[in-house]
């Protein structure tokens, strides 16, 4: 089966195969009506807050969620057009693993981070929020910190080690984001990015959308992170670029095909006719816009994060990820790497407990923090 080139540049990837195929229709498999409904995020972190941040222009309010009271910080940052709740099911499995704090915030312009300037999207600009947002929380004295990034948040996490923003980093890990094949896709991107719906009639639209095309396989991670992906628009209108019923090629499970048809199409002309009455969803980031920022994020970060001094892991989804530096590095010991297959692009929300698992053996191993008392490793 010919592999699909990885897009690193976003939290999102084009589905692979045996994925949504637009060529053709495909069930699900009989079963039960699944459930897209969304789901709080007080479901897994303990606090939410927002963290004001002095600037030149005024203040920027970067949008948080907290776990856990003792222990090493690991500060999570999510990838391009999502948001930190792409961390809350793995927070809820690695808070339960070892002890441990978590920070996951929004970064700017995504989430519900609010910053003066939110079409700079550099790496230094970002990089020094996350230093910003750390000194806020911890000041002059911060805790241990452990920064994870996942695809763009995993080259904001090496630009923020390198630029030493965090005095008290213990280590590094960054999670499916390799230099090579994210410059590589970058001439594809924006045809991905064209190709995916515009809007959806609603967050549970958007929801199995986000799990029928394969963008994000954990029907869970997907109920509470889409949220954090898509908002309301202000002047819900009809559109043609609408998602009704995810009519594009895939069937609810357990209808018939031949026999809902009439109902289908009757279903999507009222929807279409009801349009108007409802609350369109759209992507809360504009990610077509950021194409200047893309090379920035990756150019060089293979070499960046050889360089970094502390421990590092790296995460991937496939090991054909690695390109030539990150090859002779590993080789060389300069970090630990490890494969988690059957994933997709947003691995440590498919594969929350896996990634979990990688993380707290990588912590212990380093002496960073212990398994927690009861939990059988």
């Amino acid at each position: 089966m010919e592999k699909q080139l990885h897009l690193n540049l976003l939290a999102s990837r084009p589905p692979m195969a045996g994925g949504f195929q637009s060529s053709s229709k495909m069930k699900m498999g009989p079963g039960r009506k699944r459930d897209f409904s969304p789901l709080p995020w007080s479901q897994y972190f303990e606090t939410m807050e927002d963290v004001e941040v002095e600037n030149e222009n005024g203040k920027d309010i970067f949008r948080i969620y907290c776990s856990g009271s003792h222990g090493p910080v690991l500060l999570l940052l999510h990838g391009g057009g999502h948001s930190a709740l792409s961390w809350a099911v793995f927070t809820a499995v690695i808070c339960s693993r070892i002890n441990c704090r978590v920070v996951a915030m929004d970064l700017r312009a995504h989430g519900d981070t609010k910053v003066k300037n939110p079409e700079d999207l550099s790496a230094d600009t970002m990089a020094k929020d996350i230093g910003k947002v750390v000194e806020v929380l911890y000041g002059e004295n911060p805790p241990p910190i452990m920064i994870i990034g996942h695809s763009m948040g995993g080259a904001i996490a090496v630009h923020t080690a390198i630029a030493n923003h965090i005095p008290s980093l213990l280590g590094l890990c960054v999670i499916d984001v390799v230099e090579g094949t994210a410059m590589d896709a970058l001439n594809s991107m924006q045809n991905f990015l064209r190709s995916r719906p515009k809007t959806f009639k609603s967050l549970e639209n958007a929801i199995e959308w986000s799990v029928k095309s394969g963008q994000i396989r954990n029907i869970e991670s997907a109920r509470v992170s889409m949220g954090g992906q898509v908002k309301k628009c202000e002047e819900p209108t009809s559109s043609p670029g609408v998602s009704n019923s995810i009519g594009e090629g895939i069937i609810e499970e357990e209808e018939d095909e031949e026999v809902e048809e009439e109902s289908n199409k009757k279903r999507m002309k009222d929807d279409d006719q009801e349009m108007k009455k409802e609350s369109i969803f759209t992507w809360r980031v504009e990610l077509s816009k950021t194409e200047k920022y893309w090379d920035g994020w990756f150019r060089g970060l293979s070499a960046l994060f050889l360089s970094c001094s502390v421990p590092k892991l790296l995460l991937l989804a496939g090991v054909d990820r690695l390109d030539k530096d990150l090859t002779i590095g590993q080789m060389q010991g300069k970090f630990q790497m490890q494969v988690l297959p059957q994933c997709g692009h947003a691995v440590h929300e498919d594969a929350p407990e896996k990634v979990a698992d990688a993380l707290a053996t990588f912590m212990v191993r380093h002496k960073f923090t212990e398994f927690k008392e009861g939990y059988l490793c």
